[in-house]
């Protein structure tokens, strides 16, 4: 056990009864709009929040790359989404044998015939019936298929018609919702899309292609969303943890941020406070899609006062690792420990070895299991 007051610096700190609510909140959510929920655990990669979210009811997880989805399909997963296009047949041979040797209903995604015929040939080389969602861009203009591209309804049938590959719906990722103003342009980004799903849906059932399961993920849009109708499934990450992007939305209270970052003020010169966190702690992320509106890197207060208007400050520059501080009304003491929320969770997990979670009078670890798993 560690001790609450000695946690070296700089240190990824997770308020566990904060984590449980978060997770017991988007459940609920999902419940009572009839919704499974799928979370994506990019956001923090780690098997013991995982399996907190599906003991709270959670369907499967969603996954951004094949390594990352490995070690939760070994930990018994028994659904898994992998929310991004395939083009390397070995990534798509080790994830499919994978899920064939534990049993894993395995999710893959298309936006492209090249993606289809690849994928299919995957599955009739290693024996195995994946499902298959086509990605719809909704308006990230990343990946997916605009929603008036004509090749859609073929794209789906030959999914359909294939005998090793099985069509479940569509998909999608509105995640230019966190370069929005507030959370009213939030909610309209969330209409905008379970309208356009519907739409294409409409255009497929037309065309005799029944369109089982309508997927949409990303915490702002299902914090935002007014309605839920037409949609079977959310895909949000962030909501386990929650940062500095969600707080600028109004989507969140303070008192919702599970993880904050603590670090140390170290020296100090004529303008800044110099604290022992940099690049490779926070990240240099100014938000999820480089969609970030808010001014540097993070917002803080001395550890004691965490929360109080009157001695917040923002780290306004990084270098590897080092912050930068203003000094302004924020001259603290060196040696201060200081507690900051990061614009962007995701990153900041990633880069961690271990979260080091306060739970009550305890303090322990939890490793990163897919840390740096980016393949």
């Amino acid at each position: 056990m560690i001790d609450r007051q000695g946690i070296e610096t700089p240190a990824v700190v997770i308020q566990r009864p904060t984590l449980d609510d978060n997770i017991r909140r988007m459940q609920t959510l999902a419940r009572t709009h009839g919704l499974r929920l799928r979370p994506h655990i990019k956001t923090h990669k780690c098997l013991a929040i995982a399996r907190l979210q599906m003991a709270a009811g959670a369907c499967g997880i969603t996954a951004a790359k094949v390594d990352e989805a490995l070690p939760f399909i070994r930990d018994g997963i028994p659904s898994v989404t992998l929310a991004q296009p395939q083009m390397i047949a070995s990534k798509l041979d080790r994830l499919m044998a994978a899920a064939q040797a534990h049993r894993c209903d395995l999710r893959l995604i298309v936006d492209s015939r090249a993606g289809l015929d690849l994928l299919a040939n995957r599955a009739v080389e290693q024996r195995f019936t994946p499902g298959v969602f086509i990605k719809i861009d909704v308006g990230l203009h990343r990946c997916g298929c605009r929603p008036d591209d004509p090749a859609i309804p073929s794209l789906a049938e030959a999914i359909r018609q294939h005998p090793r590959l099985q069509f479940v719906g569509l998909l999608s990722h509105a995640g230019h919702a966190y370069g929005a103003a507030d959370r009213t342009a939030v909610a309209t980004i969330a209409e905008d899309e379970r309208r356009t799903m519907l739409a294409v849906a409409r255009r497929l059932e037309d065309a005799g292609i029944p369109v089982p399961e309508i997927s949409v993920g990303a915490t702002p849009t299902v914090l935002a969303a007014t309605q839920f109708g037409g949609i079977t499934e959310i895909r949000p990450g962030n909501y386990v943890f929650m940062d500095q992007a969600c707080l600028r939305l109004g989507l969140i209270a303070p008192e919702q941020v599970a993880l904050t970052v603590l670090t140390t003020v170290i020296s100090r010169n004529p303008d800044f406070l110099i604290v022992d966190a940099g690049s490779k702690t926070f990240s240099s992320d100014m938000g999820a899609h480089g969609a970030g509106r808010g001014v540097g890197f993070g917002v803080g207060w001395p550890r004691a006062c965490f929360g109080d208007d009157e001695q917040v400050f923002t780290i306004v520059r990084l270098s590897e690792e080092h912050g930068f501080i203003p000094r302004g009304n924020s001259d603290l003491a060196l040696g201060t420990c200081v507690r900051v929320i990061p614009n962007h969770a995701c990153p900041v997990a990633n880069l961690a070895r271990t979260l080091v979670v306060l739970d009550g009078d305890d303090v322990y670890e939890w490793p990163v299991d897919a840390r740096g798993r980016v393949r």
